[in-house]
């Protein structure tokens, strides 16, 4: 995908993805290619919604993050209203969404720009609510004590009527949103919904409704299993819940979850991505359901999601197999040609894939090696 525009998301407290962002520029310079940075903010100024931040970057066919998770997320947000790709640069622990590797960002723009990249879609999910979301006055700096500036509430989507489905909120989630508790004391009540059908009244200290690629996050340290993120489903997790059935639910993607707060409960607090967007009151209710805009990620090479899991948890084999060895890290029954039957299956390369090569960029500083 040539690129002819960019947006660039910085993570400001590592050096590194600063040191990245001037290469990018310079690369974007080099190339005649428009370079805005985006999602930027200092303390105590207001944070621009996702459409305001793409109408400022001049709506850029790619979105480039330099840090984190946290900041691939904050690309997202922003991309996924355009249907703009998202590149993840890593800066040294290993991610779950980001791509390459941070000596590695030069080389990756000049894949992308020639078209040697692949997209993979990625699932992400959307709401109605019975109403706008707000935080109440005072609430906001309390709940956010510690940390940046928020994000505003999500902005109310053309789309909405007034024929009882609620108001349509302008929200991309790929990882989740959650309903949560606000008082220590007082756990939430909601009444939760599947496709319109009652599974359950819950009172617990949160729910979570994730994609595949958010199973990986709160989720799974709530208990819930973990999803290929190529998987399309709806993963429901209850948090803490003062009741016998615990369980994660797998719903399908066209199955919506209906939240309900129920008359008795407290307040709830919901979070997007994990960033708080509303405050909701008894009575009020969302509606969590796949979007119809997946999330555009750039790939340079087939992308190793269970290597990646093993790294992340460290997962260690059990000491029964220690007599056996090391397992191999990639086996397939054979190294010839794939039967007939078996042709449509993922399956790992006969060959490795090289990497890129390493660039001269984003080099680390000794001071910061044991960091």
């Amino acid at each position: 995908m040539p690129i002819s525009r960019l947006g660039l998301v910085v993570h400001q407290g590592r050096p590194l993805a600063v040191q990245a962002a001037d290469v990018v520029r310079a690369w974007c310079k080099t190339n005649d290619i428009g370079c805005t940075d985006i999602d930027v903010w200092k303390q105590h100024e207001d944070r621009r919604g996702g459409m305001d931040e793409l109408h400022h970057a001049g709506n850029p066919d790619l979105v480039v993050t330099l840090g984190g998770d946290g900041t691939f997320l904050r690309g997202a947000r922003i991309a996924a209203k355009n249907d703009a790709a998202v590149l993840g640069v890593d800066l040294g622990k290993v991610g779950f969404l980001t791509e390459v590797a941070c000596s590695d960002v030069e080389a990756a723009l000049e894949a992308v720009h020639r078209d040697e990249a692949t997209i993979e879609q990625r699932m992400t999910l959307t709401m109605r609510a019975s109403r706008a979301l707000e935080i109440p006055s005072g609430m906001d700096a309390l709940l956010r004590y510690g940390h940046g500036p928020a994000l505003p509430p999500p902005a109310v989507r053309p789309e909405t009527d007034a024929d009882g489905w609620g108001v349509a909120l302008d929200v991309t989630a790929l990882n989740d949103v959650v309903l949560e508790k606000l008082a220590r004391d007082h756990q939430v009540a909601l009444g939760v919904y599947l496709s319109g059908r009652l599974l359950a009244s819950y009172s617990a200290d949160a729910v979570i409704v994730a994609t595949p690629t958010g199973s990986t996050a709160y989720s799974f340290a709530a208990g819930g299993p973990i999803l290929s993120p190529t998987t399309e489903a709806i993963v429901f997790t209850p948090v803490a819940p003062h009741m016998t059935f615990n369980r994660t639910v797998i719903a399908a993607p066209d199955e919506p979850i209906g939240l309900r707060v129920l008359p008795h409960s407290g307040q709830a607090a919901v979070s997007i991505d994990g960033q708080l967007r509303g405050v909701l009151d008894p009575g009020d209710w969302i509606g969590v359901y796949g979007s119809t805009r997946p999330l555009r990620l750039v790939r340079l090479r087939p992308t190793d999601f269970y290597g990646r899991l093993r790294d992340r948890f460290r997962l260690t084999d059990a000491p029964a197999t220690g007599i056996d060895g090391e397992s191999d890290a990639v086996w397939v029954p054979s190294g010839g040609e794939v039967p007939a039957d078996m042709a449509h299956l993922r399956l790992p390369s006969a060959t490795p894939v090289p990497d890129l090569p390493a660039g001269e960029a984003c080099e680390v500083p000794e001071d910061e090696q044991t960091s």
